[in-house]
């Protein structure tokens, strides 16, 4: 033991590092530099960067202490709980054997989470920023088979409230981030409600969840400086996917188009866990659950994204709500993977209470169950989106967990956090979260309790109100616990080895992507890891990227300015999946947004028939002119000055509009210097915009003049004609792939 004082102690260590404490440039996160292995020999905490302070050391009726401000902060070299004893381990919950359920006793879980799930008031940890909508799921009847879940019989109809949401942001982030999305379902079922709690993305970045605190810690905003906001782009997300590699698969994932997608109508949906399903005769099978977008699955160009960030943080948002207030209403199928419950919980090899691993489609196709349609939006925002709350404990009988330990511990986490987020045990009470079944559940009083329960004996057994409430059995269908049988194993803080690959599904995902998509991962990787201060933390993620791909990490080190890495690990042998990808298939055009260029000297009675005949396709319509108000009948929804590319899915030039009077570099920057172009420069950099971006892109009449001035004319994607419908059902054609990839060829594939 060190026989000198706390404070001497502290002090001594601020003098040791003073020499750390002068980086050359601003902004390196933490008071010294990390290290390309883990750090495996204790040390006492850091002590803070030279420019920080922190509150006076006084005693509550303000006498100065003499303790130096450090001592505040955290103490000594080892792990401890809250009461300071010392931990062995903090990245295993506590099982029943290694693929065992995780125990109600693992005291250092349930104080992990917990002060996890009350650090932030009110807004939520993760999940913070969130849009939902109402609207109705209808079954097919085509799971009846495996599940005796009552909602999922034919034609059956059932009311649903969907929330989409970014993980990492506050509610003042913006929607178009690099992030995983969350997708929850909350079935208002008569059996009682039902949950589906998942991502856009069908892993996790860990197989326990004692470390979730620890990937959204370090995810989050640094601590010292509450910078960057809503993004991984920095120190210590990298530090800690590049050091708890398991991570590595769900990173991959968002280094690529799934990160931003296009719009919560263009996103899949995946329930991430296992569960286990069982029908009407007893039977049970394992399932994992898809929600398949009707429109596809597009994402948005990484330009593209940093662009609406600034112009309009709230697009995914307000796509979702004009789409349903214009009758173009999103629709997603729900399907499930369908696997045997062997006592292995396998399938091909692949573990199926591992969360960082998938089955891929075509080792199990996903089986249509179900369509679910948005059709409503919020009438109070706060009232249903902000204080909706989801548990994966909300089932209904016929679908029950399975001991992936993520899932057993997102079981306790989530009624936990609603504790203080809403303000106490009665949260179910609330309208967006009331039950469609009758409940009669013996929980009185407690903080905002909105029942006025009866009779004087909530417990059982009574007789004092005539023995209500009554146990129910199969006849009255009483959900099941299913009755597994739990292995003689020692309780341990260890996962199966099965758990412990984790690069092969991340190279899987790889070698699934068409070459443009692998392309957009390496400027992904790129962009992100440049954005660290420290040169080891981008060491160490391009030797876990050689682990994966040595031409992925090739790339990626190029970017970098630093040598490629050797594989420390035999690369994997997979399959590609092609499901995985993105390109290569056409989809629906509902509800997508042209916009169309004009003037007072635009053919308008061509102009007309293009609306008409863009309405009739279900997409919408928006003219783009030099001034508000009208031209002609025609409304005007734009203007050169308020317009930007990133806002429509097409452009379509009927007009070569000369500069307008606004067209000022000192009024609209987007004019930019003076020139000597004929065209409007803001509809110059609309076009070429739009053609960065892989849109397509139309034009006839005088309006093929704009594309030959910004010297698109010839190149994919860019259609010009003689009349408007013609050009208009080409562009329809193009649409249809979402995007003109070919218009960039690409070094690699």
């Amino acid at each position: 033991m060190d026989s000198r004082k706390p404070a001497k102690v502290v002090k001594d260590a601020v003098e040791k590092v003073v020499d750390v404490l002068t980086p050359d440039i601003p902004g390196a996160p933490g008071s010294a530099p990390p290290t390309l292995e883990e750090p495996t020999t204790p040390r006492e905490p850091l002590p803070p960067k030279k420019e920080q302070g922190s509150p006076g050391t006084v005693t509550p009726t303000g006498a100065p202490t003499g303790v130096p401000a450090v001592a505040k902060g955290q103490q000594g070299a080892y792990l401890t709980t809250a009461q300071g004893a010392r931990l062995r381990d903090t990245d295993h919950s506590l099982k029943a054997g290694p693929r065992g359920p995780t125990l109600l006793q693992d005291h250092h879980f349930r104080e992990k989470i917990t002060h996890f799930d009350h650090e932030r008031i009110p807004e939520r940890v993760v999940h913070a920023r969130g849009a939902g909508a109402h609207g109705v799921f209808k079954a097919y009847g085509t799971a009846t088979a495996v599940t005796r879940a009552g909602f999922l019989a034919k034609d059956h109809e059932t009311d649903v409230f969907v929330r989409f949401s970014t993980v990492l942001g506050s509610r003042g982030s913006a929607d178009t981030v690099r992030d995983t999305r969350g997708f929850a379902t909350k079935f208002y079922t008569e059996e009682g409600t039902f949950d589906l709690v998942g991502n856009n993305m069908p892993v996790f970045f860990i197989q326990d969840a004692i470390k979730f605190p620890d990937i959204i810690h370090a995810g989050k905003p640094h601590p010292d400086r509450e910078i960057p906001q809503a993004q991984s782009a920095h120190d210590t997300f990298w530090d800690f996917v590049s050091l708890h590699t398991e991570a590595q698969h769900h990173t991959m994932w968002n280094m690529s188009d799934r990160g931003i997608p296009r719009s919560y109508r263009t996103m899949e949906g995946f329930g991430v866990h296992t569960f286990r399903l069982i029908n009407a005769a007893g039977e049970t099978v394992l399932a994992k659950f898809h929600w398949k977008p009707r429109l596809g699955v597009h994402s948005l160009d990484w330009e593209e994204a940093q662009l609406i960030n600034g112009i309009d943080p709230d697009f995914h948002r307000r796509d979702l709500y004009d789409a349903i207030e214009a009758g173009a209403y999103p629709e997603w199928e729900l399907g499930i993977q369908v696997f045997p419950d062997t006592e292995e919980e396998t399938f091909a090899g692949i573990d199926l209470l591992d969360p960082t691993k998938i089955v891929p489609e075509e080792l199990a196709p996903v089986q249509p169950v179900g369509r679910l349609v948005l059709n409503r939006t919020p009438t109070n925002f706060f009232a249903e989106t902000e204080q909706v709350a989801f548990h994966l404990g909300h089932l209904p009988p016929g679908i029950d967990v399975t001991n992936d330990p993520l899932l057993q511990g997102r079981l306790f986490s989530y009624v936990d956090t609603q504790l203080t987020r809403l303000g106490g045990p009665n949260f179910s009470q609330i309208p967006i979260n009331r039950p469609h079944a009758a409940v009669n559940d013996m929980l009185r009083d407690g903080f905002h309790q909105h029942a006025v329960h009866a009779g004087v004996a909530p417990y059982r057994p009574n007789s004092l109100d005539g023995g209500n409430p009554f146990p129910a059995g199969d006849a009255e269908h009483a959900f099941l616990d299913v009755p597994v049988t739990v292995a003689q194993a020692p309780k341990v803080r260890a996962n199966p080895a099965s758990f412990d690959d984790h690069f092969s599904q991340a190279r899987l995902f790889w070698l699934s992507m068409s070459p443009v998509e692998q392309e957009h991962i390496v400027r992904a990787y790129t962009f992100e890891l440049a954005k660290c201060y420290h040169q080891a933390i981008k060491e160490r993620q391009l030797q876990c990227l050689a682990n994966i791909d040595p031409v992925l990490c090739a790339q990626v080190a190029a970017g970098l300015g630093l040598p490629a890495p050797q594989p420390t690990e035999p690369l994997a042998d997979v399959a590609p999946s092609p499901a995985l990808s993105q390109v290569g298939r056409e989809w629906p055009a509902d509800g997508r947004l042209v916009g169309i260029v004009v003037d007072g000297d635009s053919d308008l009675d061509g102009v007309s028939e293009v609306r008409r005949a863009v309405f009739a396709a279900d997409m919408v319509p928006l003219l783009i002119a030099p001034h508000g108000g009208k031209l002609g009948e025609l409304p005007v929804q734009r203007t050169f000055a308020t317009a930007r590319s990133v806002e429509f899915d097409v452009v379509l030039v009927a007009a070569a509009p000369p500069p307008a009077p606004d067209a000022l570099a000192a009024r609209d920057a987007k004019a930019g210097a003076a020139s000597s172009v004929t065209v409007d420069p803001r509809v110059l950099l609309l076009v070429q915009e739009a053609w960065r971006h892989a849109k397509a892109i139309g034009a006839w009449g005088t309006g093929a003049a704009v594309l030959e001035q910004a010297g698109l004319t010839g190149t994919p994607g860019v259609v010009t004609g003689d009349s408007a419908p013609e050009v208009l059902a080409e562009v329809q054609q193009l649409l249809a792939a979402h995007r003109v990839w070919q218009r960039f060829p690409t070094s690699l594939g």
